[in-house]
């Protein structure tokens, strides 16, 4: 079964790794939650990063909070891989690690040891 309140559109040529990201989602957010996840180039993240936090440079995530139901996480495979690299992770792992962060964000918490936390719950329930 599906959720409405949930939808991934990859505008890229990536093959994305293939994770639970619906029932992550409903377990950081819950299912009333409404998450538009779009996966972009590399120029189109660089863009929404220059627009919306005055950093001119890609990025592998971006999370929008709209509302209090209703976010989008923007994600970037190439900048992704780069990342996994740099952390010695897989590119699945590390994909589905800045998926939770980005949750989390969403949830409205912000870098420190309390979202840490939150997130090292979420990523040992997932195996991440």
């Amino acid at each position: 079964m599906s959720d409405i309140n949930f939808n991934i559109t990859n505008t890229t040529k990536s093959k994305l790794p293939v994770f639970d990201f619906e029932k992550m989602k409903n377990a950081v957010l819950g299912k009333k939650y409404e998450l538009s996840v779009i996966i972009i180039g590399k120029k189109e993240i660089q863009k929404l990063n220059k627009e919306y936090r005055d950093i001119n440079k890609p990025t592998d995530i971006l999370s929008f909070p709209l509302s209090d139901d209703f976010g989008e996480i923007y994600i970037n495979p190439e900048m992704t891989k780069i990342e996994a690299k740099k952390f010695e992770r897989d590119y699945d792992n590390f994909f589905a690690f800045l998926f939770i962060h980005g949750l989390v964000h969403l949830k409205g918490f912000d870098h420190g040891s309390t979202m840490e936390n939150i997130e090292a719950r979420f990523r040992k329930q997932f195996g991440i």
